[in-house]
């Protein structure tokens, strides 16, 4: 018997449809109609303890799995995710916001309802600044149209987008309409993507020096395949931007490293700056990569740059072509390939380990990681320390690397380990993470428990805001000091380690990743003092840029 569909199960209908398979959030009262859906439908709800967290944990999943999704209620809820889905919309991830809202009926009668901030439009308006398309289904005869028109810009742009869904409509009919749902985008313009081919190609046939950055989007839109057969079939060496980390093998004979102007090494900058062709794909150009419309490489027309906002070849713009399929009609042209070039050589590793009973310091903690990561092991950096010193780790395969690398909003790394492992369960995360930052969202790890997840939490524990003190050093950047290897009792589940010595952490790590039956925890004290080769190099840069930057 099939069941008329409703407003609230044909929005969950569409998500499943894109592949949604949880959905993070905690439920209230205006919102309670739609769980009472959620548990009836094929998606699971995955309770957290705050909604931001909910939001980082989407976000997470929906980088490895296309989509993802959170339901939270009205406006105590709602704008409780506001950075985490900030943070989705500036690292373009494709982030469903689902929220309820007071019932139409009950605005008339009462027009100040609990939770209410200004009025009962705030919070859409609110989420119209960081979405690619806000609705509120308030009308069964448009509900459909208006959720297919959000569904189809979040396909187009993988971007968050915003819906909601007053509690008396959530049970409402549709209107048959004899059509079916249709949410793909509209295909590109097929002669402006010739001419754009065209283009391509005769830059890279007149280049001596050709090389190709690549960004999130690549992995946002699913094109990792697609990039390495371009790779390989062209002869082009490669770089990622920090964001997109692991959009490619970093064991791949024509990756060069990170390309990022406040971290990266000297001779990957060096190597990319000289080139005469740059392919860009899928990255946004910001003061983390150090390249912005004024470097020669933009001024002189040097640069293909392609985005789900546009594609950009040398001052043309083409605004009728869709990333993916720029990128596909590139791996299918018959374009030139380029010359080999000496390529930078590849980071050097420590070849000499700390002794033993040393204190533990950042060079031994991250040389040994490095050493042990497999491709069943997946990197979640936090901000800080956490970010900067994993950016020299050799990951191995795709989706091994998420961080907001570009947003940097610190709390980000414990709950993405819950939504990542949503994603992808066969990897095994290794949480990197500042004391700071895990105090804001650590509670994330009582969901890892109940949930049965198992990542392996490493806190980098040096008492404080370690970017913040290279920048301006003083007592507001100390953060009060946790037993955190303790908190596996509070929460009733997982080990804690307590770690001051190398071998303590390689003890302690080699434990960890033998038992994937539960959460680890280890709590890391570090000397303040001690820097990331990462660090070193940001803190360099930035002092020459704040200096230039004075009257």
């Amino acid at each position: 018997m099939n069941r008329t569909p409703t407003i609230g199960s044909t929005v969950l209908d569409r998500l499943h449809q894109l592949g949604v398979r949880h959905i993070f959030g905690i439920p209230g009262d205006y919102v309670l109609s739609l769980y009472q859906l959620i548990e009836a439908s094929p998606i699971t709800h995955i309770g957290t303890t705050r909604e931001d967290c909910a939001g980082f944990a989407a976000d997470a999943y929906a980088r490895i799995n296309g989509i993802g999704a959170v339901c939270v209620t009205y406006c105590v809820g709602g704008l409780n995710t506001v950075n985490a889905i900030a943070c989705a919309y500036a690292e373009r991830s494709p982030v469903v916001l689902l929220t309820g809202s007071p019932g139409l009926s009950e605005r008339t009668r009462t027009p100040y309802m609990h939770h209410m901030v200004r009025d009962f439009s705030t919070q859409r308006e609110v989420f119209e600044r960081m979405t690619v398309a806000a609705v509120a289904l308030e009308d069964p005869l448009t509900a459909e149209r208006e959720m297919d028109r959000a569904f189809a810009a979040l396909l187009r742009y993988r971007r968050p987008i915003y819906i909601e869904i007053p509690r008396d409509m959530v049970h409402t009919p549709l209107p048959h309409t004899g059509k079916p749902a249709s949410i793909e985008d509209e295909p590109s313009d097929p002669a402006a993507l010739a001419e754009a081919i065209g283009e391509v190609k005769a830059m890279l046939a007149s280049a001596r020096r050709p090389a190709m950055l690549v960004g999130a989007e690549v992995a946002r839109f699913g094109l990792h395949d697609h990039l390495t057969r371009l790779v390989e079939r062209l002869n082009i060496p490669i770089a990622s931007t920090l964001l997109g980390k692991s959009v490619i093998r970093e064991d791949h004979p024509l990756y060069v490293g990170v390309y990022g102007g406040l971290i990266g090494r000297e001779e990957v900058q060096r190597f990319i700056n000289d080139s005469d062709c740059l392919l860009i794909l899928g990255s946004i150009l910001s003061d983390v990569e150090d390249m912005d419309a004024q470097s020669p490489l933009m001024t002189e027309g040097r640069t293909i740059h392609a985005t789900a906002d546009r594609v950009a070849i040398k001052h043309h713009r083409y605004e009728a072509i869709r990333f993916q399929d720029f990128v596909r009609a590139l791996v299918d042209a018959p374009l030139p390939a380029c010359p080999s070039r000496t390529l930078p050589a590849q980071a050097a590793t420590v070849t000499t380990s700390p002794a033993p009973d040393a204190p533990v310091t950042l060079q031994g903690l991250f040389g040994h990681l490095d050493s042990v990561l497999t491709e069943n092991t997946m990197i979640i950096a936090d901000v800080g320390e956490s970010l900067f010193a994993a950016a020299d780790l050799r990951v191995h395969r795709r989706f091994e690397f998420l961080s907001p690398a570009y947003y940097t909003s610190m709390g980000f790394a414990v709950p993405a380990a819950l939504g990542a492992s949503f994603a992808e369960p066969a990897l095994r995360p290794i949480v990197l993470v500042g004391d700071g930052a895990f105090q804001m969202t650590g509670t994330e790890l009582a969901t890892c428990v109940r949930y049965g997840q198992s990542p392996i939490v490493i806190v980098l524990n040096n008492r404080g805001y370690s970017t913040e003190r290279e920048i301006l050093e003083g007592p507001f950047n100390d953060v009060h000091e946790w037993q955190y290897e303790r908190l596996c009792d509070v929460i009733g589940g997982g080990v804690g380690s307590r770690v001051t010595t190398q071998r303590e952490f390689e003890r302690s790590l080699a434990a960890a990743l033998a038992d994937s039956s539960q959460v680890h925890l280890l709590n890391v004290l570090l000397n303040p003092a001690d820097r990331s080769p990462g660090m070193v190099r940001l803190a360099r840069r930035l002092g020459k840029k704040l200096s230039t930057d004075k009257p």
